[in-house]
């Protein structure tokens, strides 16, 4: 019964280090932009909008559709690069863990 206990042990540590994983991924940011620039959104690495940056040149009445345009590009980019960081992150946590070949984590 002693292996159980082991598996269970370490079951338990790798479950403790990847809610740290988790828990540092939301302090982790990153910068989507578009516009050229005239439009950012700064997104934790799980995805929660920290911040958006408007340029004055875009607040026009007729450049409304422009800017909404550009802030949905902007947030798909912020997106983008945050799974990104997200899966290096969690892949330098699993990558010394013994989980059998084609076993997936739940995030």
């Amino acid at each position: 019964m002693k292996n159980l206990d082991e598996i269970l042990a370490m079951a338990q540590n790798v479950q403790s280090e990847l809610q740290k994983a988790q828990d540092q991924l939301d302090t982790i940011e990153v910068e989507g932009v578009s516009g050229g620039g005239l439009v950012k959104v700064k997104a934790s690495a799980k995805g929660r909008i920290i911040n958006i940056a408007i340029d004055d040149s875009l607040i026009e009445v007729s450049e409304k559709q422009m800017l909404e345009d550009l802030l949905a590009a902007a947030f798909n980019d912020a997106r983008t690069k945050a799974d990104a960081v997200s899966g290096a992150e969690m892949s330098k946590m699993t990558s010394g863990l013994p989980l059998p070949p084609g076993f997936k984590l739940p995030f």
